[in-house]
């Protein structure tokens, strides 16, 4: 998926978490986050990637509400997810 067909399905779903790489097609996932972040500003983002230097999460830290390195997703993904899902259900977002 690219970045603009990640836009059109959060427009149509309106989904509570959204995956992101920085590295996408059309649009990269940095802009997507921006515009997700404008048309629903409740989606929980969490940029899932290669690129896991501490700079690079500090700066995608800014945008989302996780950082996830794709050679830790077996330890971490499943977490942060559940992490924020139950953040959601406890601030009661439909």
């Amino acid at each position: 998926m690219d970045g603009e067909e990640a836009l059109e399905k959060v427009r149509k779903l309106k989904p509570d978490i959204v995956l992101l790489d920085v590295n996408m097609p059309v649009m990269n996932g940095i802009q997507a986050a921006y515009e997700i972040r404008r048309i629903v500003p409740s989606t929980k983002l969490i940029f899932f990637t290669i690129h896991d230097a501490p700079e690079t999460a500090a700066v995608l830290g800014l945008l989302a509400d996780g950082f996830v390195p794709k050679s830790a997703a077996g330890t971490e993904l499943i977490p942060l997810v559940k992490g924020l899902l139950q953040t959601q259900a406890e601030t009661g977002r439909d």
